[in-house]
């Protein structure tokens, strides 16, 4: 009889249960991070919402900071996925970065309200900053190519600022733009540096 079989079996289904736990627990906290400010985020309000203990949280990421960096971790490989563009028209571009500001636009701008104070938060937002501009390199790159160093990284750098979270925030919150009026004034204040390449 070979009881080795089971007990593989065994450590698969609990290896698999930690790592739907400590999803769960990621789901939670990012649920809490978009809602509140990051320096009011609680354990206590992770465990509650993943359904788990405290202490579960804190032997699966080692506390709030270890937590903050998981999750923001998770969140970065979701906003990779989230603004793939296949090759498209400056239209299409500018609707998945709207979108993806629809939906997480209001808690960046929260994180970056709190990245000074906040430990942990100023690496994140700098990590963020980083998959921005590299995003920005990317779909642009047929405007950026052929440009010599210092007028490409000006070009690059524009980009950079005209897709900003910031940008959106005066377009969509201060100037109380539609979605769709939005994503217009970007494809009017982008069109210009895409022609002059």
């Amino acid at each position: 009889m070979n009881l080795s079989g089971g007990r593989a079996y065994r450590m698969g289904a609990r290896a698999q249960t930690t790592h739907e736990t400590g999803e769960q627990i990621l789901d939670a906290a990012i649920e809490v991070f978009w809602q509140r400010p990051v320096s009011s985020l609680s354990l206590d309000q992770v465990a509650e919402r993943a359904g788990v203990s405290v202490r579960t949280v804190i032997r699966r990421f080692g506390g709030k900071e270890g937590l903050l960096a998981a999750a923001a971790e998770r969140e970065m490989r979701r906003t990779v996925a989230e603004r793939t563009v296949p090759a498209g028209s400056l239209d299409e571009v500018v609707a998945v970065l709207v979108a993806h500001y629809e939906r997480v636009g209001d808690g960046v701008l929260r994180l970056l309200v709190e990245e000074q104070s906040v430990p942990g938060l100023k690496d994140i937002a700098d990590r963020g900053r980083k998959v921005h501009r590299d995003w920005c390199a990317e779909v642009f790159a047929s405007a950026l190519d052929g440009l010599g160093r210092l007028d490409r990284r000006r070009r690059l750098a524009q980009f950079v600022a005209v897709c900003d979270v910031y940008t959106w925030k005066l377009l969509r919150r201060q100037a109380r733009l539609s979605r769709r009026q939005t994503e217009l004034a970007l494809v009017e204040l982008l069109t210009p540096m895409m022609e002059e390449s």
